[in-house]
């Protein structure tokens, strides 16, 4: 495995402040609703140049918050229960994740192929699987399958550290690119294979993974700490995949979950590993 250096700095207080204003400015969509709409509208346009020049926040936060609001809703009534995953779901720009071709359909409930055989998640699965950790903003995070980088910025979202692994080094060293551009400065980067979890990091409070193995490798629940949360699909085969949940209890002793049929990309091994 190559760990790689992080291109930009962690979220300071300022970055982190500039994301709430903004929420402000551009997440509740009050102004159109105000009766001096075009006022209200220039001083919101004013506000998120100010952040974007002051603070270097990607303008990509900007842009489609109807589409991103619209989405949080589906997901809702689909099932998706918790708010905080909501909200992190309706602040990450899932456009700036998917290629060109898809900007298009990068706000519908659907996976979108991103290159190398691989694929963005559809955004229930992924605020389901998040959901499923139960994140409360403290927790060191594995992620397994870096992807394109979207599941890994809204875990960056919720949670404290996140340290994900990707066995495709084109893949990885996009994500990394992307997610430091989007300023997510809490996310440690490391392309290889992932079957064998991030020892030297671990214990990890939530691990999660987005490829299916036969069976849960045993190093993965060695690295999860007591009281934490493993979310994953299980299957050898594509058309009989389980998404399951596994819980270590402050005994050591585990629980094991099933949240239904799912399809991913199988596990893949580096070769000799």
């Amino acid at each position: 495995m190559r760990v790689l250096p992080h291109p930009g700095l962690r979220i300071d207080r300022g970055r982190r402040t500039a994301r709430g204003l903004l929420g402000v400015l551009v997440g509740e969509g009050r102004w159109e609703r105000e009766g001096d709409g075009g006022r209200r509208q220039r001083i919101v346009v004013e506000g998120v140049a100010w952040v974007v020049q002051s603070v270097g926040v990607d303008p990509s936060f900007f842009e489609r918050v109807a589409e991103r609001r619209g989405l949080v809703g589906e997901l809702r009534r689909e099932g998706i229960a918790d708010e905080r995953v909501l909200r992190a779901i309706e602040r990450v720009p899932r456009h700036a994740f998917v290629p060109v071709e898809s900007g298009g359909e990068a706000y519908v409930d659907g996976p979108l192929p991103i290159g190398r055989g691989q694929t963005i998640s559809q955004p229930w699965i992924v605020a389901r699987m998040t959901e499923a950790l139960e994140l409360g903003g403290g927790e060191r995070v594995l992620e397994i399958g870096t992807g394109c980088g979207y599941q890994t910025a809204v875990l960056a979202e919720l949670a404290r550290e996140v340290f994900t692994i990707e066995l495709e080094e084109v893949l990885g060293v996009a994500a990394r690119e992307r997610l430091g551009r989007l300023g997510y400065g809490n996310v440690e980067f490391w392309i290889g294979d992932g079957s064998g979890g991030w020892p030297e990091a671990a214990p990890f409070d939530a691990i999660l993974a987005a490829a299916a193995p036969a069976r849960i490798p045993p190093r993965l629940l060695d690295q999860l700490a007591r009281g934490g949360r493993l979310c994953m699909p299980v299957g050898d085969d594509v058309r009989d995949q389980e998404l399951v949940v596994v819980h270590k209890r402050s005994d050591g002793t585990l629980a094991r979950t099933s949240l239904g049929g799912v399809r991913f990309v199988p596990f893949r091994a580096k070769p000799g590993s």
